[in-house]
């Protein structure tokens, strides 16, 4: 518009156009009240959380299906599910978009025993897309490792050679990934090294209580030759006494994994509501469809799961169809490193200019707390207004913020508004990749209200009378980026593809 300014030198054209100007920002700023939307919104509201059948969607997939590591034939269960529950919705266009995952995966036994200073069971699961010990087990002296100073750790890995190494925090934490990225750096050294197991979490973290473990992935596209297992914060606090106590435990594992020996195929299950105006804008409403497998998976992520076909289910059941196409996709291996939705990124390359962005619900089993924009900063003040409008549902605040560690990213990644529905999840920490991830952890009640609400923020975005947002270019994402604080995560897993993230001001981490 300011070229068109310069160049005309007619006060008369340029007030005019001013004012235009003005009437498309201030129609960016009205909510359901003022834009049209209000009464689809109702009637969905109403189907929502009167008629709801999230929890039935629900209890099917964690009692029917169980848990789903991507790659396997439970996994091919759950999208075959997916699938016949979009069908069944009467979505259009139901369809699986295939993807291959770099190397398959599944859990075998894991057994470990105390040996000295007492004798007793240890707790422990094997972390994902690691290794086994040898046939019979290996035993050995338990050392400290310390997560905080890697790099001294991995010049002295040779000493670790036929020993377990216990992972410790002493220190200050590092920012961003990039203690999660060494990690596996160690991992690989650990392995050269000799060294027969590793106890640590995700990070080398530490279990959250209760008896439990928590497995999960070490790497985005990552595996690992050397076993890594999980303990629970009792047993493993006990051997850091020791440890610090000046003794060192003598324990025995026996850990047994299994590999493919090459790609396994899987697939996004994806369904549609088409546009009634402008079909070819696409919103992506979605969440990941995989699980772990120590138990059903039920809070990550069949919450998510069940949010999205509820949501689907809800506007279908209210009759209205919006001004712009709702995409519905459940992604797979969003645990092996949002692999499903960078997958549907690549494969919609062409169709990203007409998409409006992703909604994901991905935070536990808790209620909706707030909107988070992905980075979009232009978009919070036009949000806004929508998020109001939900007053007498609850009150959820909007902000700016970038959440990586779900299928938004790819999205915000894109330029486009990977828009998660942070949710407050105080229980979470205990379900999350343990054996307490099951259906009992849900209430039916907040299911419900968040597949309602999920279901009238992805009509309100698509039904508007203005489109919502388009994508922003990769010079101003890639500043974006470093300015929320992403700059360390991306680029200690490779995953921004554009070489450095712009010459911009330094991130947080930096």
């Amino acid at each position: 518009m300011r070229k068109l300014l310069a160049s005309a030198g007619i006060s008369v054209l340029g007030l005019s156009l001013t004012c235009v100007g003005q009437a498309r920002a201030d129609e960016r700023f009205k909510g359901p009240d003022e834009d049209g939307t209000k009464p689809a919104l109702a009637k969905i509201a109403g189907e929502g959380m009167m008629n709801s059948h999230a929890f039935e969607y629900l209890t099917e997939l964690s009692d029917n299906v169980g848990a789903r590591v991507t790659g396997t034939p439970e996994a091919q269960k759950a999208i075959d599910w997916g699938i016949a529950k979009m069908r069944g919705i009467g979505l259009e266009n139901v369809r699986a978009e295939k993807w291959q995952l770099w190397r398959g995966w599944r859990r075998g036994t894991a057994d470990a025993e105390l040996i000295t200073p007492i004798r007793h069971k240890l707790h422990v699961d094997a972390m994902g897309w690691t290794g086994s010990t040898a046939a019979g087990g290996v035993e050995g002296e338990i050392v400290p490792v310390n997560v905080l100073d890697l790099d001294h750790e991995m010049k002295e890995v040779a000493g670790l050679k036929g020993k377990i190494a216990l992972v410790v925090a002493k220190g200050n934490p590092r920012r961003g990934g990039d203690t999660f990225a060494r990690f596996g750096d160690f991992l690989r050294s650990a392995a050269k090294a000799g060294v027969l197991l590793v106890i640590g979490g995700q990070g080398g973290g530490k279990a959250s209580g209760m008896n439990l473990t928590h497995t999960g992935i070490l790497g985005f596209d990552a595996d690992f030759a050397i076993p890594v297992v999980s303990m629970t914060a009792e047993d493993q606090s006990q051997l850091e006494r020791y440890v610090n106590a000046g003794i060192t435990p003598r324990a025995r594992f026996n850990i047994q994994n299994t590999f493919t020996n090459g790609p396994v195929e899987s697939a996004n299950v994806v369904g549609e509501i088409r546009g009634r105006e402008n079909p070819e804008q696409v919103l992506v409403v979605g969440a990941h469809l995989d699980s772990w497998d120590l138990s059903e998976g039920s809070t990550d992520n069949g919450t998510g799961s069940a949010s999205v076909l509820g949501a689907a289910d809800a506007i279908m059941r209210s009759g209205m169809t919006p001004r712009r196409t709702i995409r519905f996709v459940l992604f797979t291996g969003e645990e092996q490193g949002l692999d499903g939705s960078f997958a549907y990124v690549k494969q919609h390359q062409s169709e990203l200019p007409n998409h409006l962005g992703d909604l994901v619900l991905d935070e536990g089993q808790g209620p909706v707390s707030e909107f988070q924009m992905g980075g979009r900063d232009d978009l919070v003040a036009s949000f806004q207004p929508f998020s109001k409008s939900l007053a007498n549902i609850r009150e959820i605040k909007v902000n700016e913020k970038v959440e990586s560690g779900t299928d938004t990213l790819p999205f915000s990644m894109a330029g486009l508004p990977g828009i998660n529905m942070n949710q407050d999840s105080p229980d979470y920490k205990y379900t999350h990749h343990s054996a307490a991830d099951a259906l009992e952890a849900v209430k039916p009640d907040v299911l419900t209200q968040n597949a309602t609400l999920m279901a009238l923020a992805a009509f309100w975005i698509a039904d508007r009378p203005d489109r919502f947002a388009v994508p922003w270019s990769r010079e101003r994402t890639a500043r974006m980026l470093r300015e929320q604080g992403q700059y360390g995560f991306l680029k200690a897993f490779n995953l921004w593809p554009y070489g450095d993230l712009g010459s911009g001001e330094k991130s947080k981490e930096e």
